[in-house]
């Protein structure tokens, strides 16, 4: 299939949580698209740097389609680390997604920490990018 249509947002707010337990969303990394066809597949991917600070940190981020989470219900994309120092570093997620829908379907970039994580840690930009993919 070939690229029918692309929608990309970035976004530099720094947005923060201590939900060890629940995914929250990032409120900017968010974006949609209206697929053309039921067939049509839609590319997603994010980009983002992330952080806590010292202590016992597990990280894990995911991407939802509306209210279903894509990735794993609590693992979501994978635990992209585990510590006990700092850690700070940028990453991307991607995804390729079957909406089975001609109507707006929206993208969002969610993330848990059992420390303080950050999305869009010291000031960085990410960004979230849809695809749509001719079925």
């Amino acid at each position: 299939g070939h690229i029918l249509q692309v929608v990309s947002v970035t976004n530099s707010s720094q947005e923060t949580t201590t939900n060890a337990s629940s995914f929250v969303a990032h409120s900017g990394l968010v974006a949609s698209i209206t697929p053309s066809s039921t067939s049509s597949k839609i590319f997603v991917t994010t980009s983002f740097s992330y952080g806590t600070p010292a202590g016992t940190n597990n990280f894990n981020a995911t991407l939802y389609r509306g209210s279903t989470n894509l990735g794993h219900a609590t693992a979501g994309f994978g635990t992209m680390f585990g510590g006990t120092s700092y850690v700070h570093g940028h990453t991307s997620l991607q995804i390729l997604d079957s909406p089975s829908t001609t109507s707006s379907t929206t993208y969002q970039l969610y993330f848990k920490s059992t420390s303080t994580g950050r999305i869009n840690n010291d000031g960085s930009t990410g960004s979230i990018t849809l695809m749509e993919v001719a079925g």
